[in-house]
């Protein structure tokens, strides 16, 4: 009876084995790749009503046309343009991230998530920015 127990249990163990590697995707060698020349941007110190962007250049790496479908944002103070025509491989394109201060004060850290059919397909941009008390129409910068 224990070796009948231990057999079905290696042969349980075996197939459940068997279908999860089975269910693992295949990677497509041929799919667009979008490589970023930079992921990250600091604006620095910025005052409460500025409204500032900044433009993320990428390459399509791979081997088929890179089509991007959506651009997805943190919040409504930041806003993208994007390409919406497909991206063939070697070509670059740009995108432009704007963040818009009204309303925010202190450290803001957004991330924008781009959805396409790259084989890296939910990338990621970050914008950081510290924003200063709005200001007074007297002030003026001393750089």
């Amino acid at each position: 009876m224990k070796t009948l127990l231990v057999s079905i249990f290696g042969i349980f163990v075996i197939f459940n084995a068997l279908a999860q590697e089975s269910a693992t995707p295949t990677e497509n060698t041929n799919a667009p790749v979008m490589t970023f020349e930079e992921t990250k941007f600091d604006f620095g110190d910025i005052h409460q009503g500025d409204r500032v962007e900044h433009v993320f250049t990428f390459e399509n790496t791979g081997n088929e046309p890179l089509i991007i479908t959506n651009v997805q944002v943190t919040c409504g103070c930041t806003a993208s343009d994007w390409p919406r025509d497909p991206i063939a491989p070697g070509q670059e394109s740009s995108m432009t991230i704007k963040f818009n201060s009204t309303g925010k004060l202190g450290m803001q850290n957004k991330v924008i998530t781009i959805v396409s059919n790259a084989a890296n397909p939910n990338n990621r941009l970050t914008i950081t920015t510290n924003v200063l008390p709005k200001k007074e129409s007297g002030d003026t910068d001393s750089n």
